[in-house]
């Protein structure tokens, strides 16, 4: 069994302590033993509330048991999560774009398709109006809606953050929850986005594949983020010109102007959508896996250390290349295996962190980051009580680990601890060098975060234009959410070792240390922490 780095922290600054190296180092063959079960067929591709889900989370609490790991969740190791799954019938379902009285019809899957994340009106019809990126920054004084008039109309919008705009904040803004009360609040009735092509993890052809796939949402209106938005949907940037037809402008004028990531004109589309839906909604229930390790100091013992993965993902769908398994191998039995392998290594290590660790394997990320939005609203330990969080998704060990991206890097000082840590190993650390991808917000540290909880996520880096550069975006191109991330692919077992490594000795010094983590003053994500706080 691996040992765990025993990190003695001492009085002194964390940036004046060495990082003394592991008497044994992880290799990544007990991860991928544990990967090898989570992605398996036998679990179906664990969707979210499925009987493939529930074994999957059997099998982490029987290794969590084994690893000495308490309960920590509501019942035992599971807190249930209740959720809606809203689907749509596509067969009695349209769009059409209507100018002057005419209605031009539009393919369902070729040039748009709905998405059901909101709860669509059976019937709409309103006039579209291109918003640019559709941002309202006020930190930046920034307003794409400024001058425009939205009332009882349809915002087009471009997916991308101007240049000026810190990837973080803007990343921030684009949520479904920021976007649309930017946009309710100037009278929209919905939104339809544009995907920027060069920026797009996966082919119109696989998002369009997946279009009929349930969404969910959670149970209660405290949760309801689109509440008003009338009709929401995809357009196909390929087909986009139909809805610039009538505007004077043309979509290629938006997509130059993208291209520098400047602000991009705005401007009334002079048409309108026509919508009808018809959905379907049942009840699904779920849960999160929550379990701690108590630490060993007298005080801090009371306060937690947050490693986080979700252990869901898309289940079965519609066949490419006749396979309709998603197995999620990497998104994110990964994740749930690093976990489960840091657990394992503790039990075997003389000396226990100071401060407890809670180990939180949470349900429906794919469906909108909702297992660790329940978690975070409603936790299974005092809210106050979780220091920090470091989460685990997607990390692609594709290659040799020499470097790390990290999303949050700047914003409180886990990134210098992090830094301290995987530099003592010779690892280089980068900042997101694709903020335009929204990576900051698309994962589970997101919810930590808008909780007041200093939180970072990371995955194995690249070089911009080398070989593992082409490596990691062919691997998202090619296999994100698609059935062929399975076990059948190539992974580097080693960078996934050095990757726990890094995990691992982070989360001991943030454990063992007598500072709680702390927001940079100039990070926006602060004002969550003071609001938590009362101040």
């Amino acid at each position: 069994m691996h040992k765990l780095a025993v990190l003695i922290v001492s009085a002194a600054t964390l940036l004046a302590q060495d990082v003394p190296n592991p008497p044994k180092e992880f290799d990544g063959k007990s991860w991928w033993d544990h990967v090898k079960v989570l992605a398996d067929d036998n679990m179906e591709g664990r969707e979210t509330g499925s009987a493939g889900l529930r074994r999957a989370e059997a099998y982490v609490v029987d290794q969590l048991k084994q690893s000495g790991v308490e309960p920590a969740g509501e019942n035992g190791y599971y807190q249930p999560v209740k959720l809606t799954s809203r689907e749509i019938d596509e067969k009695n379902s349209s769009m059409a774009l209507v100018k002057d009285g005419k209605a031009e019809p539009l393919t369902l899957g070729e040039d748009a398709f709905f998405s059901t994340r909101a709860d669509l009106a059976p019937q709409v019809e309103a006039p579209l109006v291109f918003v640019g990126y559709g941002l309202k920054v006020p930190e930046q004084n920034y307003d794409d809606l400024a001058g425009l008039d939205l009332k009882g109309k349809i915002a087009v919008i471009f997916a991308g953050i101007p240049a000026n705009i810190p990837g973080p904040l803007g990343s921030h803004y684009q949520t479904a929850a920021e976007r649309w009360k930017v946009l309710k609040a100037a009278g929209a009735i919905g939104a339809l986005n544009i995907p920027n092509p060069a920026s797009m993890d996966i082919p119109w052809s696989r998002m369009s594949l997946s279009r009929t796939h349930p969404s969910m949402d959670l149970v209660g209106s405290e949760f309801n983020e689109t509440a008003g938005e009338k009709v929401g949907g995809v357009i196909n940037p390929a087909h986009a010109d139909r809805f610039f037809s009538a505007s004077g402008h043309s979509f290629q004028e938006v997509l130059d102007a993208s291209k520098d990531r400047k602000q991009l004109p705005r401007f009334p589309l002079n048409i309108s959508l026509r919508a009808r839906t018809k959905t379907s909604t049942h009840p699904v229930e779920s849960a999160n896996v929550v379990g701690k390790l108590t630490g060993s100091d007298p005080n801090l013992k009371n306060e937690y250390v947050v490693l986080s993965a979700h252990i869901d993902h898309l289940g079965i769908g519609e066949p490419i290349n006749g396979d309709k398994l998603y197995n999620g191998a990497m998104d994110n039995a990964s994740g749930d295996a690093v976990l489960l392998d840091v657990a394992a290594a503790l039990k075997g290590s003389p000396e226990k962190p100071k401060r407890s660790l809670l180990f939180v394997f949470v349900t429906g990320e794919e469906k909108g980051l909702l297992g660790s939005k329940y978690f975070t609203a409603h936790p299974t330990v005092p809210p106050k009580s979780m220091i920090g969080n470091i989460n685990i998704d997607m990390f692609l060990p594709l290659y040799p680990m020499k470097a790390v991206t990290v999303y949050g890097l700047k914003e409180s000082n886990l990134g210098d601890e992090l830094r301290r840590v995987a530099e003592k190993d010779g690892i280089e650390v980068e900042d997101d060098p694709e903020p335009q991808r929204n990576s900051f917000i698309r994962s589970d540290q997101y919810n930590f975060i808008r909780h007041g909880i200093p939180a970072l996520t990371m995955k194995v880096g690249y070089k911009p234009g080398s070989p593992e550069d082409k490596t990691f975006h062919d691997w998202l191109h090619q296999r994100y959410h698609a059935p062929s991330d399975d076990l059948n692919q190539p992974v580097d077992q080693s960078a996934a070792g050095k990757y726990e490594q890094v995990i691992s000795q982070l989360m001991l010094a943030i454990a063992d240390d007598s500072k709680r983590p702390e927001w940079k003053q100039e990070s926006f994500f602060r004002r969550y922490a003071q609001a938590s706080s009362g101040e």
